[in-house]
């Protein structure tokens, strides 16, 4: 499918996919009608022209084919005589905007958080449940199972989207975040194929958090979110050259940097912090500014980064921060110290199978000055990684 058109209708789908949830319920049914008009799109649209209402065109094929299905469904009368009420032409609205709440309704307090978060990023940011598999790091079978679980105990809640008021925003909020924070980092580093950034799942992310940050003013962790997308994403012109291939930080060429986006997350930043308990979001949004207020990479204030780190694995520890955390202690204790951090998480079998710590023990590595077992590391991370980007990057620091 021609990328152009791709683009369209991921950045339209859960637009599509609120508006038909608010109008006839059945999150699970509209889902697939929403699916069915995506590849209905693929067909139509390369052949006949991009429609002058992308939104429009896919909520009307939706509405058809949802209530085509709901007709025919036989067996449960309930759905039937409610098909029997709608027509197509009583079809949404086609100009609403009902992505965050669709964001909210997968966040219902009826799903576990892992559930909201997996469902979250299905509907809303667009991911493939093999995408959605590599975030969680389970196998993409568990994942397929986890939606499939969490679109049946939506439906039997009875959870519609119109039942979500601002008075159930504080409850769902922290699942919100965490979606949203998963969307950002799939679309800055996608986990597979041939970019390395999907710009609509950064636009889209910032876009949702910019929305309940403005509904949730006093919320400083929404806020420090905001503010950690917005610092990371000034970063993202230099984070690729021109044929794509990805750049590290060390050698990036910082005049690429956007310098509103960093007085943006930097101001916010400054008005979260003091003004509630600090959260993980805020102290990894305090990680990222720090690098975006170095000059240059020799000039990055590696000690402050590895306390704010060390406070990061305090609050909220994961083997993520460890190996975050690892890369920092070895700019101010030496490499192999931060190979001891990381030392301890070669015995889970879950990251074992995971590029990111073959490729940070690589690096670390590298400063020990232990070249073959390095090079080892570089091209184990290569093996296990499914974004080619990455896999070239890898490769040549193997080599």
């Amino acid at each position: 499918m021609d990328s152009g058109v791709e683009d369209v209708w991921r950045r339209e789908s859960p637009h599509v996919l609120g508006a038909l949830v608010r109008r006839y319920g059945h999150f699970d049914a509209c889902e697939d009608a929403v699916q069915e008009a995506l590849l209905s799109a693929a067909l139509h649209w390369p052949r006949e022209g991009l429609p002058a209402n992308p939104r429009g065109w896919l909520i009307r094929a939706a509405s058809r084919r949802l209530v085509d299905a709901l007709r025919s469904d036989r067996a449960r009368s309930d759905r039937e005589d409610a098909a029997n009420r709608l027509a197509p032409s009583e079809a949404p609205p086609t100009d609403s905007d009902d992505s965050l709440h669709v964001l909210l309704l997968c966040c219902h307090p009826s799903l576990t958080p892992a559930s909201q978060v997996a469902l979250t990023l299905r509907a809303v940011g667009g991911l493939t449940t093999e995408q959605i598999a590599a975030a969680f790091l389970v196998p993409p079978a568990t994942m397929g199972q986890r939606v499939s679980r969490a679109k049946a105990k939506l439906a039997a809640a009875g959870a519609r989207l119109g039942d979500v008021t601002r008075a159930d925003l504080p409850a769902r909020v922290q699942s919100a975040r965490q979606v949203l924070y998963l969307v950002f980092n799939e679309g800055y580093t996608a986990s597979g194929g041939i970019d390395l950034i999907d710009v609509s799942l950064t636009a889209e992310a910032i876009r949702l958090t910019r929305e309940l940050a403005q509904r949730l003013p006093s919320d400083t962790e929404t806020a420090g979110l905001l503010a950690l997308m917005l610092l990371t994403e000034a970063r993202a012109p230099a984070r690729t050259d021109e044929t794509g291939d990805l750049v590290p930080l060390a050698d990036q060429d910082r005049a690429l940097w956007d310098p509103v986006l960093i007085a943006e997350g930097v101001t916010l930043l400054e008005q979260a912090l003091p003004s509630g308990p600090v959260g993980p979001f805020q102290l990894q949004a305090a990680i990222a500014a720090v690098h975006d207020e170095a000059k240059t990479y020799a000039e990055t204030d590696w000690p402050q980064i590895a306390e704010l780190y060390r406070m990061l694995a305090a609050l909220a520890p994961s083997p993520v921060v460890t190996m975050n955390r690892a890369v920092a202690v070895a700019m101010t204790d030496g490499p192999d110290a931060a190979l001891a951090m990381l030392d301890p998480l070669l015995g889970d079998p879950a990251l074992d199978q995971r590029h990111r710590l073959h490729a940070a023990r690589a690096h670390l590595l590298d400063l020990a000055g232990r070249r073959t077992e390095a090079r080892q590391a570089f091209r184990e991370a290569a093996r296990l990684t499914t974004s080619t980007p990455e896999q070239r990057y890898l490769l040549r620091r193997a080599g």
